[in-house]
């Protein structure tokens, strides 16, 4: 059975206890990340209600997710075309003997 880590993370001034299983540093990374995205939110928008600053930060965190999805799905789809290709040109070589 996988042990379960807790770790004390800083998010936006507030102690936080996470749960995790894996890697520590990884927890403290993703806190990081976070209490930073809040930290330019509140810097740049001048919002003082930690729960709105916290909601911003979530939606463009999730607007991270959803662009780097597209990228990959695009990218997926633009190395199956690329590889269909590829063996349409070896198929080619192959039934012509060059």
């Amino acid at each position: 059975m996988t042990e379960r880590n807790t770790e004390k993370v800083e998010i936006f001034g507030q102690e936080y206890k996470i749960k995790g299983v894996g890697d520590p540093h990884y927890i403290h990374r993703i806190a990081g990340y976070v209490d930073k995205k809040m930290r330019e939110i509140a810097h740049s928008s001048g919002i003082m209600s930690q729960s709105r600053i916290a909601i911003l930060a979530a939606l463009n965190i999730a607007d991270e997710l959803h662009q780097v999805k597209e990228k990959e799905k695009n990218l997926q789809k633009e190395f199956g075309r690329k590889a269909a290709r590829l063996g349409e040109l070896i198929e080619d070589k192959i039934s012509t003997g060059r």
